[in-house]
């Protein structure tokens, strides 16, 4: 099974996320995330076994000890990629607790011998994929104001023909 470990937005942030979302679509072009499915990813585990979800538990319970809510604060927009294949993504400012909790998932995850995608940590909210951004301005919008994570969770992601479906496994509050 494909997983993941994440940070839940929090209701207020998640609203204001998707009313991003909707402004977007609007003078964008892709393939949308549902609302249900963004999330910050702390580490991507890719393909991986009962027993490997087993260890990113305890993984993620020793990485969570005594952290407190993660401050999220969005910080504009970015893409990955070029042309029709773009993602477009909505960025999180980097801060000690965010970068400290990510850094801490990810050693405990080493600590357990599991592989996880060791690219630079940087924090974003995917809107869509396969995006086609148009040339200009794209008018005022509202980004979502500052709010705190409290839910760190091991996601199974679930391919199929209409994009990812994410079960979450296991979650830890913080």
């Amino acid at each position: 099974m494909r997983m993941f470990i994440a940070l839940e937005l929090p209701g207020p942030f998640a609203d204001e996320t998707e009313e991003l979302a909707r402004r977007l679509e609007a003078t964008c072009a892709g393939r949308f995330v549902p609302a249900e499915n963004r999330h910050l990813t702390l580490a991507f585990l890719g393909e991986g076994g009962e027993a490997d979800a087993r260890l990113a538990m305890l993984a993620i319970d020793a990485a969570c000890a005594g952290a407190g809510p993660i401050p999220l604060v969005a910080a504009g927009l970015g893409t990955f990629g070029r042309g029709r294949d773009a993602t477009l993504w909505l960025g999180v400012e980097k801060n000690d607790e965010l970068e400290g909790l990510a850094g801490r998932v990810r050693a405990e995850l080493a600590a357990r011998g599991l592989a996880y995608d060791e690219k630079d940590f940087l924090p974003h909210v995917t809107l869509a994929r396969r995006a086609r951004m148009p040339r200009g301005n794209l008018g005022d919008l509202a980004f979502p104001l500052p709010d705190e994570a409290r839910d760190v969770t091991l996601f199974r992601s679930i391919l199929g023909p209409s994009g990812a479906r994410y079960k979450p496994l296991y979650t830890v509050g913080l």
